[in-house]
């Protein structure tokens, strides 16, 4: 089942925002493949997610910087968490193969999905009210 972004979850940066709605759609097209059991499209998405959580975080934290946001060193040892989980977790679905069951897909579809919300929701909304007193095209950057 898809996942969909929610204005709820806005910190109220447009880029930040916008990096996030485009993390659901990876984690969108990641289940699509995991469901259709297509290894190739799986492995080419998995890398897409890593490497734009890479530079989503990195954004992130720069915007979070130039905002004034006094948390940024406990964000950036978050992403690093976050990435070393995403890390094993994609080891531990590699070691299954091309022939993954249906639970597997679901425990991975559901750490995704897990992945994703709880960064934004309990992370990134704590920025929220530093980035709102700033315009929404904020990109210091």
């Amino acid at each position: 089942m898809a996942i969909s972004w929610r204005e709820q979850l806005s910190v109220g940066n447009n880029v930040i925002d916008s990096d996030h709605k485009h993390l659901f759609d990876i984690l969108n097209r990641i289940e699509k493949s995991m469901l259709e059991k297509n290894r190739h499209e799986l492995t080419a998405e998995l890398e897409e997610l890593t490497r734009y959580s890479l530079l989503h975080f990195e954004r992130e934290e720069k915007i979070a910087q130039a905002a004034g946001y006094t948390q940024v060193p406990n964000l950036n040892l978050s992403h690093k968490s976050l990435m070393t989980r995403l890390d094993q977790m994609r080891a531990k679905f590699d070691v299954a193969g091309s022939d993954w069951s249906s639970e597997a897909t679901e425990d991975f579809s559901q750490f995704l999905r897990t992945w994703l919300i709880d960064h934004v929701i309990k992370e990134d909304l704590l920025m929220k009210p530093v980035l709102q007193r700033l315009s929404p095209a904020f990109d210091p950057r």
